[in-house]
């Protein structure tokens, strides 16, 4: 009698698992531009842009995608070669929907996650290592707002702060940036899509 009453119960919590419940996500994407600013490794005003996407359940909590890419990141050609910077990061984000999940309204969030920080540097200045990559893991932590004109369409501001877990290894003896974790700050504008 114990077996069936445990596969019963078993089945019942299986059951409640898997049925289909109404969809309630909050899908969006945002293309987007912006500049990099604010770190010790790059020259303020540095431009950024990328593509953004996700989720929010109930409108609430969700998870993100976010990937950029800052060409000419650490300067000029002159300077540097081909340089660039991108990020391609996992985030959780938290909003608050006013004025609900459809038709116009704002959301306020914050958002935080990690994942890829990738340098880049192509240097024709070196004859020794003339091309040089490092990817490091990373982090972000900021936030926004996103504001819909319907139930479709919005614009979307963002800040965040980006930050590499070990040092920049240029690989060219000509750039030497010992002891510097790449770090900035990176503000973006975007029409956003749901």
């Amino acid at each position: 009698m114990k077996q069936v009453i445990k596969s019963l119960v078993l089945s019942a919590a299986v059951a409640v698992v898997l049925a289909p419940m109404q969809a309630r996500a909050d899908g969006f994407v945002t293309p987007w531009i912006g500049s990099a600013f604010g770190g010790s490794d790059i020259q303020n005003g540095r431009g950024t842009f990328g593509v953004s996407g996700g989720g929010m359940g109930a409108g609430i909590v969700g998870g993100e995608v976010d990937f950029g890419w800052n060409p000419s990141f650490f300067g000029t050609q002159n300077q540097f070669g081909n340089n660039s910077v991108l990020n391609l990061m996992g985030n959780v984000i938290v909003g608050v929907p006013i004025g609900g999940q459809h038709g116009g309204g704002i959301r306020p969030y914050l958002i935080g996650g990690g994942g890829l920080i990738r340098t880049q540097f192509d240097s024709t200045t070196s004859p020794i290592n003339p091309v040089s990559s490092q990817n490091m893991f990373g982090w972000d932590i900021g936030g926004g707002v996103m504001g819909y004109f319907n139930d479709h369409v919005g614009l979307r501001g963002d800040l965040r702060y980006l930050r590499a877990t070990h040092d920049i290894n240029s690989g060219i003896n000509s750039i030497d940036f010992s002891g510097d974790r790449l770090h900035f700050t990176r503000l973006t504008f975007g029409v956003v899509f749901r």
